[in-house]
């Protein structure tokens, strides 16, 4: 029997699950384990490290939909078939971080929303907090399929740049989202928010110098400007028809998602 730490992960994936082997399957170094996750519709394999001689790390993959799927673990050791060692489930879950990237990506255009989130503000959170927020949020709006004619402004792009208004840009500035504003700089109507002026006359890059938030200022002024540390200058991935791979540089971990 193996025991996986937690026994459930976020949608969109990117958290460090702990794998405890049994007494049995506590084996020489030329064993290699797997995990594999198989879903209704999709399947992840990802390699794993070893912490100790009894316990595994890796990566959770970013799953499609909230389920219950089956977890093997397999171990394979060259010129010897894979064996399946020990079989669990793991839940793929909506955590508040991808209701608030949903709602987020949602409300791009909507004024009554944005200015909720302003309120939002007034009460601010502490900084570990929002480094916290920042992380799982930009990691959730990663995740979400949004439509392709999505735009950090909202749909109705008949808005002229001078009519005052909040944006999603002002929010994640506000609140110093380092990578959520480096996120939404990468999509469509992303740097045309940055010269919007709110109903107080504040771009979200006069809201950076305003709040003191320089390394937000550098990324919204500076041509070279790089991605904030993250996971996802941690991990990268390649799409192929059917099938993604990723690296996790961090854990140095390998997941592979194909459609089942």
């Amino acid at each position: 029997v193996m025991k996986l730490n937690p026994q459930q992960a976020p949608l969109y994936g990117d958290s460090v699950i702990t794998v405890q082997l049994s007494e049995e399957d506590k084996v020489e170094d030329d064993v290699v384990f797997y995990l594999v996750f198989t879903g209704s519709t999709v399947q992840h394999c990802t390699s794993t490290r070893k912490i100790n001689p009894g316990s595994l790390e890796t990566i959770s993959p970013g799953h499609d939909c909230c389920e219950t799927v089956k977890v093997a673990l397999c171990a394979s050791r060259e010129g010897h078939p894979v064996l399946v060692v020990a079989e669990d489930s793991f839940q793929f879950v909506q955590d508040e971080a991808y209701d608030a990237a949903q709602f987020l990506a949602t409300c791009a255009g909507n004024q009554q929303a944005l200015n909720f989130t302003r309120f939002l503000d007034r009460s601010r959170p502490p900084a570990a907090d929002v480094d916290f927020l920042d992380e799982k949020v930009a990691l959730a709006f990663r995740h979400l399929k949004l439509p392709a004619e999505w735009n950090v402004l909202g749909a109705d792009q008949s808005l002229t740049e001078n009519v005052p208004r909040e944006t999603l840009m002002h929010f994640a500035v506000r609140l110093g989202l380092l990578r959520l504003t480096w996120f939404l700089l990468q999509q469509p109507g992303g740097r045309g928010a940055l010269s919007i002026h709110n109903n107080e006359g504040a771009t979200p890059v006069s809201l950076a110098l305003e709040r003191g938030y320089q390394k937000l200022h550098q990324l919204l002024t500076e041509e070279g400007a790089r991605e904030p540390d993250s996971w996802s200058t941690l991990s990268h991935t390649v799409h192929s028809g059917d099938y993604s791979v990723k690296h996790h540089r961090g854990l140095g971990v390998y997941l592979l998602t194909a459609e089942a």
